[in-house]
């Protein structure tokens, strides 16, 4: 794992993903709440479920807006710290892994914003957090440990290389 990568600033572009994403939603949720409530969403007939179906979606979107301004203010106030060899994995860990091809990835354990790849200078690192099939595996483990994670191509062995 290169030294290079500042966990705060992995925290604050992993923030601007999340605050680009709450714009475009919240602004998709502003045109299908006016698109349920159109005199062209009307009901024209007792089958016809345009509205009801544009008002679950608005529904849905102000869901996500909810959850991605929870997200958002989580990372605000979330301090990484710092992690040596012997420090169990917990929120805030940078892991590299290493699978069974002897192919690396990395990892950070972060509170929210799971399943983002944030890209920082020449490295990619997959956030992922304690509830994530990978965020339980590594929760807890230390540099040097074998962790056991299936996948939909089945188990795989992930050597824990560094934790920072």
């Amino acid at each position: 794992m290169a030294p290079a990568i500042d966990k705060a600033q992995l925290v604050a572009r992993l923030r601007e993903l999340l605050e680009a994403d709450l714009q475009l939603i919240t602004q998709g949720q502003l045109e299908a709440q006016a698109g349920a409530t159109h005199q062209e969403a009307k009901a024209e007939g007792d089958k016809d479920m345009r509205s009801t179906e544009t008002s679950y979606l608005a529904r849905g979107l102000a869901k996500r807006v909810s959850e991605l301004r929870a997200s958002i203010a989580q990372l605000s106030s979330f301090r990484p710290r710092s992690f040596d060899g012997d420090s169990p994995l917990g929120l805030g860990a940078l892991v590299r892994v290493e699978n069974d091809e002897g192919e690396t990835s990395s990892y950070f354990l972060s509170p929210s914003g799971g399943g983002i790849t944030v890209a920082l200078a020449a490295d990619k690192v997959l956030v992922v957090t304690p509830s994530s099939p990978i965020g339980r595996a590594l929760i807890g483990r230390q540099a040097g440990d074998e962790v056991e994670l299936a996948t939909p191509q089945g188990q795989r062995t992930l050597c824990i290389a560094t934790v920072v």
